[in-house]
């Protein structure tokens, strides 16, 4: 126990790598070896309660709150469930992702594929950078429920460059908090090689962004067929009319055949 324990606690926070100042790069390794990789941007939208100016009503602010760099982690892997935790700015914020991989069967058999099952976010209202005059402030928990998102066939990573929300329910008064995630780049399993993904799983979203930028010359070169095909069986069509005997319409000029 106390060895797997020292596995689980040997994680690197690698976002200074990243040239895009609002990506965060989270890297748990076991047996000097990678097991769970996450590269992605991130941003909570919190709703929290001020006084208005009568001090006597309520009025809801939204705090932006985004994953600090300098964030503290911790992980853990295992076959079919793994964790990661992210903590910044002294605690008052975190960030635990929980995956999970399973199987199903379908017409082509069995399969395994892994998603995120469960986010839990806490924050504190007391923090002052992003929580202005605040009502009663204290710690909340904002948790996803019955989630099942990033589904991923076992043996590749997801990648998804477009923005993604997710809604999760805090325990101050059941408000919505909301989790912005962009730029996701994420493999909690069977990663074969040491700081490496594996074959990218493209999200929806992309693949049919993707599609929108492909389909255009894809029409392109087949009108372009199309042109060049129609040119040369003209210049066939022309080609062979031309040396064909022209029989006169008017019948006065049979006489100058022979």
């Amino acid at each position: 126990a106390a060895a797997r324990l020292a596995a689980e606690q040997e994680v690197e926070n690698l976002s200074g790598l990243s040239p895009n100042p609002e990506k965060d790069i989270f890297v748990v390794r076991e047996n000097r070896t990678t097991c769970l990789m996450a590269e992605f941007a991130a941003k909570f939208l919190v709703p929290y309660d001020v006084w208005a100016s009568n001090y006597v009503d309520l009025i809801t602010e939204q705090a932006d709150i985004p994953l600090s760099r300098g964030a503290e982690m911790k992980g853990k892997c295992g076959t079919n469930e793994s964790e990661l935790e992210i903590s910044w700015l002294e605690q008052a914020y975190t960030l635990k992702l929980y995956f999970l991989k399973e199987g199903h069967n379908t017409s082509r058999g069995p399969e395994a594929f892994w998603r995120l099952s469960r986010i839990q976010f806490t924050y504190d209202t007391n923090e002052r950078t992003y929580f202005k005059d605040a009502v009663s402030p204290g710690k909340h928990t904002a948790s996803s429920h019955r989630l099942s998102a990033l589904v991923t066939p076992a043996g590749k990573s997801y990648e998804c460059q477009a923005q993604q929300t997710i809604s999760l329910i805090s325990s101050d008064h059941q408000k919505s908090v909301q989790l912005l995630l962009s730029e996701v780049r994420l493999q909690p399993f069977d990663i074969t090689a040491d700081f490496v993904f594996s074959e990218e799983h493209k999200c929806p979203v992309d693949q049919r962004e993707q599609l929108e930028e492909t389909l255009p010359l894809i029409l392109g070169l087949i009108l372009g067929l199309v042109i060049v095909i129609t040119l040369c069986v003209y210049h066939i069509h022309h080609k062979l009319t031309a040396n064909q005997v022209q029989i006169p319409r008017d019948r006065s000029q049979y006489k100058h055949m022979g």
